[in-house]
This record gives C-alpha cells, sequence and structure tokens, in this order.
C-alpha cells in the first residue's frame, strides 16, 4: 500500500536544498546555493565537502554505487556505475567519494552518437556535475546528474545545449526587463512542463510480438472491431490494474521529486497521460526522462508493458508530449500572464510579440524538435497537430494586437461568467479565450503548449531552440529600445512590425482541415511533413547563425545532429525493415501454410463425401492468393533494403529508406494485415488488436 504521507515520501531521495542546508557547513551551502541561484561559476574549493556529504548522505538512503547520470543523442540517458568501496593496505575497505569523482568523469565518447566529432579511436569524453539539477539515490546508486561532452570541448549531450540556451534567454529577458524599470530580478528561468502520454498492455501478450519489443510499435495489425470510435475511453473509469500501477507510479516519483500531478486515461484505449507540476527547463527535461524510466520499470513490476512510442497502433491515436514552456523571473513573475488588462500590460505584448517572431522566423528548425520515424505516423493524422506550425493566440489577444498595432482603442473585455443554466451550479469565470486542441503551438493563459514533440523525445532540444529563438527575438527588441528616442512610440512600432511580419503564423481555426494547409502555404509557412526534410532545416545559414550567435551551439555541434538525426532515421527503419521480414518469414507465413494446409484437408473430406463447400474453396484460393502477395511484397522489401546497403551518403540513405524501403514496409504491412482478415484467430501466431488493446 501506497504511504499517506506525502510530505514524508516526497523527495526523501533526493539531495535537494533542504538536504543540503542540512548536511553542509554554513559558508559550503552559501556558495554552493549562490552557483544554483545566480548562475555563477562553481567554486571548486567546497567539491570535496559536498562529495563527502552527499556520499554520506546517499549511504544512509542505501546507495553502494555512483553515477554520473547524463543525456546521450539517444533520447534516453546513461551512467557507469562505480562503488564507494577503497581497498586499503590492510584487506579492508573504506567508503571514499571526492570532489574530483563528484566534479568530472570520463566514459567512452566513441560509443555514443557524436555525429563525426568523436572517431572510434578518439575515445576520451567527460561528465561534468550540473549542481544545478539535484542528485538522487535510486536502485542503491547515487545518481548525479551532468552534462557530457568531447575530448575537444564539444556538446555531446542535450544537456549542455539546454543550459547555454537557459543562460541566453535570461541574459536577453533582463535587458528587456531593466527598460521596464525591473532592477529587482536577478535572473529569467525557462520552465517547462512535460505531459507525458504512453500505452500500457498486458506482458504476456507484449512478449509475443517481436515488433513491439523490438521496434516499440506493432508493424501488422488488422484493426479491431472497437476503436475509439464511441468517444469513451478519454477521462473514464480507470481499470484496477492500470489504478495499481498509477499508484505505484506516483509513489516512485514523489520519492525522486517529481511532481506527478495528473493523471487520466487517453482518447485510444489503453492510452494513459501523466502530467507534471512544471519546473526550470533544465530539471524539467531531467524529471521527463525519470519519469519515462519509472514508466517502464513499475508497469514491469506489474506484469504491463509501457509502450511510450509515438504511433505503436495503427488507426488509433498515437501519442505526443504535450511541451508546456514559460519564462518566470527568480522572484516570481511569470512573463506571459497578460493579466486582467493585456491591452495596457506592454511588457506582456513584448515577450509574446518575442515568441510570435522567434517561432515565424524559425519554424522550421522548432519542427526538427518534433522530427522522428514514430512522429511521422501521429503528426497530420487527425489526432495531433499538422507538420504545420502556427501559433494559437486567442481571438482577444490577436485583436489586442491587431489594435494596438493599428492605433485602434482597446476593445471591451469579452470575458466574464460562464452561465450553464442550472440555477444549483456555481457560476464560474469565463476565460478570455478558448481552447484549440489543434493548434501545434497554442497560448493557454500563461504559457505555451508545443504540442508536436514525440512521445518518446527528449524535450531538451524542443526547450533549447525555443530559449534560443525567442531569446534572438528578444536581443533585436532591446537593441530597438535602447537606442529609442521615445520609448513608447518604438514599443508600438515592434508590436505593429512583428503583426505586419509575423502575423501570418498566428491561426486561430482548425489546423486539422484542408482548407489550412492551402491557406498556410498561401502565407508562406513551411509544411515539413516528414521527418528527412525537417531535419535538412537545420543546415539553413540563418539556424545555424542563431544557435552560433548565442553560443547555444556551435557550427560544428549543430551539424553534427543533422548527421545524427539523418543516420537514426535511416537505422530505426532499417531495423523495422528487417523485423517485418523476420516475422513474415518465420511466424506469419508459416501459420498461413499451416492453416492453408487445415482448410485444403477439409475441403478434400467434404469433396470426398460429396458435399463439397463454395465457400471452403473460395477461402483456399484467397488464402492462397493472399500468401502469394505476402511472398512477393516480402520480396520487394527485401531487394529494397540490398539495395540501401550501397548507399554511404547520409541523407541519400534516409531519402532512400523515406521513398524505397518504407513504400515497401506499407506494402508488405496492407498484405500481411488483409490476410490476418480471414486466418483464424486461433492460428494467427501472435496477439491481435483486441488482445492488446481491450484485454489490460
Amino acid at each position: 500500500m501506497m504511504s499517506t504521507n506525502f510530505a514524508e515520501i516526497f523527495a526523501c531521495r533526493v539531495f535537494n536544498d533542504a538536504v543540503m542546508r542540512d548536511k553542509l557547513p554554513k559558508d559550503t551551502y552559501k556558495c554552493l546555493k549562490r552557483s544554483i541561484d545566480e548562475g555563477l561559476p562553481l567554486d571548486s574549493s567546497i567539491a570535496d565537502v559536498v562529495a563527502s556529504a552527499m556520499k554520506d548522505w546517499a549511504v544512509e538512503q542505501g546507495a553502494t554505487h555512483y553515477t554520473h547520470w547524463f543525456q546521450p543523442m539517444t533520447n534516453i540517458t546513461a551512467g557507469k556505475h562505480d562503488s564507494f568501496l577503497t581497498p586499503q593496505r590492510d584487506g579492508r575497505v573504506i567508503l571514499e567519494f571526492s570532489g574530483k569523482e563528484l566534479v568530472k568523469g570520463e566514459p567512452d565518447a566513441s560509443s555514443f552518437p557524436s555525429g563525426g566529432l568523436r572517431n572510434t579511436f578518439e575515445a576520451r569524453g567527460y561528465t561534468t556535475w550540473d549542481c544545478t539539477s539535484p542528485a538522487f539515490v535510486r536502485d542503491g546508486t547515487l545518481y548525479i546528474p551532468t552534462a557530457f561532452c568531447a575530448y575537444t570541448g564539444e556538446a555531446l549531450d542535450t544537456k549542455t545545449p539546454l543550459l547555454r540556451s537557459m543562460q541566453v534567454i535570461s541574459e536577453q529577458s533582463l535587458r528587456i526587463l531593466k527598460l521596464f524599470g525591473n532592477y529587482t530580478s536577478k535572473r529569467v528561468i525557462a520552465t517547462v512542463g512535460a505531459e507525458q502520454e504512453y500505452f500500457l498492455i498486458d506482458r504476456e501478450k507484449y512478449e509475443k510480438r517481436l515488433d513491439l519489443k523490438i521496434c516499440g510499435r506493432t508493424l501488422f495489425g488488422a484493426r479491431p472491431p472497437k476503436g475509439q470510435e464511441m468517444d469513451d475511453h478519454y477521462c473514464g473509469r480507470i481499470r484496477l490494474r492500470v489504478a495499481q500501477f498509477m499508484r505505484q507510479l506516483d509513489e516512485e516519483l514523489w520519492k525522486l521529486g517529481v511532481t506527478s500531478k495528473t493523471k487520466h486515461n487517453e482518447v485510444a484505449p489503453a492510452q494513459h497521460e501523466l502530467a507534471p507540476v512544471f519546473t526550470s527547463a533544465n530539471i524539467g527535461c531531467d524529471a521527463n526522462q525519470l519519469t519515462m524510466e519509472m514508466m517502464r520499470i513499475v508497469a514491469k513490476k506489474n506484469g504491463l508493458a509501457c509502450l511510450l512510442h509515438e504511433k505503436p497502433f495503427e488507426g488509433v491515436n498515437g501519442s505526443g508530449k504535450h511541451n508546456n514552456w514559460s519564462l518566470s523571473t527568480d522572484d516570481g513573475l511569470n512573463l506571459l500572464d497578460p493579466g486582467k488588462t493585456p491591452y495596457e500590460n506592454i511588457q506582456f505584448l513584448i515577450f509574446l510579440c518575442a515568441v510570435i517572431s522567434g517561432v515565424d522566423k524559425y519554424a522550421d528548425l522548432l519542427r526538427t524538435a518534433a522530427a522522428s520515424p514514430g512522429n511521422d505516423h501521429r503528426l497530420g493524422a487527425n489526432e495531433a497537430p499538422p507538420a504545420i506550425i502556427s501559433i494559437f493566440l486567442g481571438d482577444q489577444l490577436t485583436d489586442v494586437l491587431n489594435r494596438i498595432a493599428h492605433g485602434d482603442a482597446p476593445a471591451e473585455n469579452a470575458s466574464g461568467i460562464l452561465e450553464t443554466g442550472v440555477a444549483t451550479l456555481p457560476q464560474l469565470p469565463k476565460d478570455d479565450s478558448d481552447r484549440n486542441r489543434t493548434s501545434p503551438f497554442a497560448f493557454t493563459g500563461n504559457k505555451f503548449e508545443f504540442r508536436m514533440v514525440g512521445s518518446s523525445a527528449s524535450i531538451a532540444p524542443a526547450n533549447y531552440i525555443l530559449n534560443t529563438i525567442v531569446a534572438e527575438s528578444l536581443a533585436l527588441f532591446a537593441d530597438r529600445l535602447e537606442a529609442a528616442y521615445d520609448f513608447d512610440h518604438e514599443i508600438k512600432a515592434i508590436i505593429s512590425d512583428t503583426m505586419k511580419e509575423h502575423g501570418k503564423i498566428i491561426f486561430n481555426g482548425n489546423n486539422y482541415t484542408e482548407e489550412w494547409v492551402a491557406e498556410a502555404k498561401r502565407r508562406g509557412l513551411p509544411n515539413l511533413s516528414n521527418t528527412v526534410d525537417a531535419i535538412c532545416s537545420m543546415t539553413e545559414e540563418k539556424n545555424l547563425a542563431v544557435f552560433e550567435k548565442f553560443n547555444v551551439m556551435s557550427r560544428t555541434e549543430a551539424l553534427s545532429r543533422y548527421e545524427i538525426m539523418l543516420e537514426n532515421y535511416a537505422k530505426i527503419l532499417n531495423i523495422e525493415a528487417n523485423a517485418m521480414i523476420e516475422m513474415a518469414k518465420r511466424q506469419i507465413l508459416p501459420a498461413c501454410m499451416e492453416f492453408a494446409g487445415k482448410i485444403a484437408a477439409a475441403n478434400n473430406e467434404l469433396e470426398k463425401s460429396g458435399v463439397a463447400s463454395s465457400a471452403v474453396k473460395k477461402l483456399l484460393v484467397k488464402l492462397t492468393a493472399d500468401m502469394d502477395e505476402i511472398d512477393i511484397s516480402l520480396g520487394h522489401l527485401e531487394n529494397a533494403l540490398n539495395q540501401a546497403h550501397h548507399i554511404e551518403n547520409v541523407k541519400e540513405d534516409a531519402v532512400y529508406y523515406r521513398d524505397v524501403v518504407y513504400t515497401a514496409m506499407k506494402k508488405l504491412r496492407i498484405s500481411v494485415d488483409k490476410t490476418e482478415e480471414v486466418v483464424s484467430s486461433d492460428a494467427w501466431p501472435m496477439p491481435n488488436y483486441t488482445d492488446l488493446l481491450h484485454r489490460v
């Protein structure tokens, strides 16, 4: 049973501020706290003291090992585990952990994706302690969040660019705040809360599906009689087995300081969602990685399998990850809160315009944060935003910006009391605008919700891109305002110029319609409908330049990510294609042949008895034709894969997999799924969609 003393269990495994205040000498604590709160360089002289206290606390928590926990460009985390044990000359051991071991580690850099930054023979890499994200204990190991870089200093992870971008957005935001007379705020923090969607299926059935185990999604599968047509799963009753999983997951996350807040059924059968309370972007990214890891672990303990792929099942909603992004000062001011009179809140409008400008100028770059083979199955499928980036502001804010831009008077506030027509129900304040669930980038009251990020992806790229592109807009605005003779006039000019040049990115309608696709094309908005095209935008000069301008990523670092993403795209499709071939050859065709043999035997017996059945003959003819079609499709896929092995250029390889290999994969799937519909369920060699989605 889960403890009901939430205050006692929350963050009990975290070396957080309260623990540091208790365990560290006062001067050491103050020094470390300054580095964390003010972004100052860490004083290396305190490392030994902190390491000793951290080790003692971790041992109290049952830890025997420590690891530098880092986030290479794999969408998952990594770390090698070293014990605290140090042998002594007399044969005994003592527990030691030095400041050097806390601050610096040396994993093999050549064994992780580097996009050419590291060669096989250039193995040295470094991990370095990120003191802004608290250490924690899990499974007998002290986890120390770290950045990961090459011997030459280039970032080999997602955390380092994120930390750099957080510095940049803080610096440029403070320039704007000072122009508005705010000299009390010392730091601006990019905040994030990532809603995590996922599927839960029975573990035993999962183990019988090679595609789920290897690829995370079903490569074959005919649609079930009932999917999500009745809209009866969303926010419905949580099944007992799932509720038990959710309770255990909450407890494990709370112990690790992850503020798991909301849980509910999502739209598709067997689909669910978890949402945390927002926190700093860095800690939020770490928390989301922990969440995904713990989901898999807790699911297995409950006889379930957690699927984080963007599209595990054809024909039902896929899973995403809504990235709720905002900006707050260190003294508690939300810079994206419009207040009750947004027309008069000029400071808010300047930050709002910075977002509009940045997203419009770099829509193609932001799209790369949602680029993956898995997300290609999801985006634009009337279940997720299309591949076209647009911003939803709502009618009121759009009107406010247009009125200021044209020098018009403010409109009357349309918000008020929501009338339900039922006397016994309490009166509810009505929000200034509706919600738009079809928008990829929607303003939701005091934050922006970037809805395109895939469910299996790290949220770090989305946030370091957002931080960087908004920081550039703020820097340009600050340059204009600092040089302005008439401050108020320049403010209005900035708003007017933003709406004139970038207002085309604002769209408050239905993003799912074909009409919007045509309208977006007319407006000149990019429609990067697939991952390969999205990745290629990384090489655009303006995109390389904005990273370089603010030292978020060097040109070399940015191009390395372009290489990695293209390589990963081809590798993933290659794995999926090979899995399809193995399943078709070793499971599906043999099962079809065996079933066809039984039908043929039955047909022969009926003919011998003189009561031949046309239905049996038709089934046998169809089965034979279907098996032949599977065999032909299988041959086409094998030939396509063989040709891919001869392509050396990384972009050409990715394009070939997209255009040729994936086309062959789709044809094989169609052939198999059609056959599944006529083969007896007892004869089919793997659990079907009904088994997977409706029998948890």
